[in-house]
């Protein structure tokens, strides 16, 4: 069956005996997607679906450093914080091209070349089986840039790891190994990186001999509560993911993150404090103690600005912080 390569600009396409594979291709943005890139997934998504010729789907990052990072952080930073009307169109092409990916009808692999992150591991979680190369990390970094995971991580990640874990998952923010992630079945194989196309492939072989029709019917049953999850909180977690997206942690998170600085994630806490505490004497005092102890600093020596209060000593000169 011979190569046949449609022409995208954010993702590589490419269909060669009985699978198909695409490939986000932005590793100078971690292979995170914008509204484009999701509607190229779905296109491709579709293409395979209706190509009896394609057998299985393989789904990657380009190089080795990122699977997904989830959603372009400088596109949500410059075109949806306070703006839902855009977020609304962005989500509206995620939900396109996962509703395309769910419903391909044919079995699809996550090949985890590189870090997963936030709604990266979407991707990972819609595919029906996933192989990592041994130093990928993954990592839900929602409450760290004043998201909120909804719909795809939120609820397919409890089904395949256990509510536990994806509550430490999500609530710390903290990065898992590939070797934890098998433990915990978020995946179903760790490689070194150099064997895994092998293994990506070994397992592409396994599937492709398989009665197409048989398999197709028992992925539809495995997904079940995966479907009836997405498909009842869709709406809601659309509409509010719209309405947080216009509030002041996402405009400082993704600000944050897009500028590469530290956030003072106390503030936010403060001012929750300001507005509830009584104008007493007791409570003004309470919250200058809370400001003094929140506030960032600046570094005398080399005039750095906006250091965060748990600094001793400043990052870019190492002066001690009086």
């Amino acid at each position: 069956m011979r190569s046949i390569i449609l022409n995208f600009t954010d993702i590589l396409y490419e269909k060669r005996n009985w699978v198909a594979r695409v490939t986000i291709n932005r590793p100078s943005a971690y292979n995170a997607y914008t509204d484009h890139t999701l509607r190229e997934l779905a296109a491709a998504f579709r293409n395979a679906a209706d190509d009896k010729s394609v057998a299985v789907l393989v789904l990657t990052g380009a190089g080795d450093r990122a699977f997904s990072s989830g959603g372009d952080v400088q596109q949500h930073s410059e075109e949806h914080v306070g703006n839902p009307s855009a977020f609304r169109e962005w989500m509206s092409a995620l939900i396109d091209a996962h509703t395309a990916l769910r419903q391909l009808g044919k079995p699809a692999i996550a090949r985890i070349n590189g870090m997963v992150a936030g709604g990266g591991n979407e991707w990972n979680l819609a595919c029906d089986l996933a192989i990592a190369a041994d130093h990928v990390k993954f990592v839900q970094i929602e409450s760290k840039v004043g998201l909120v995971a909804a719909a795809g991580t939120a609820h397919w990640l409890p089904l395949v790891i256990g509510e536990r874990r994806a509550r430490e998952l999500f609530l710390t923010g903290e990065p898992i190994s590939a070797n934890k992630a098998l433990l915990w079945g978020l995946v179903n194989d760790v490689v070194p990186y150099k064997q895994l196309d092998k293994a990506v492939d070994a397992l592409c072989q396994k599937l492709i001999d398989r009665f197409p029709e048989s398999t197709r019917y028992t992925r539809e049953q495995l997904s079940f509560w995966k479907d009836l999850s997405w498909d009842s909180a869709l709406k809601e977690a659309s509409d509010w993911l719209t309405a947080h997206f216009a509030g002041e942690e996402s405009k400082e998170g993704m600000r944050a993150l897009a500028e590469k600085r530290d956030v003072d994630y106390r503030r936010f806490r403060t001012e929750i404090i300001a507005k509830a505490e009584p104008a007493t004497e007791e409570g003004v005092a309470k919250l200058a103690e809370l400001k003094r102890d929140t506030t960032n600093r600046s570094c005398y020596s080399c005039g750095a600005l906006e250091i965060p209060p748990s600094f001793d000593y400043c990052g870019m000169c190492g002066t001690k912080l009086v």
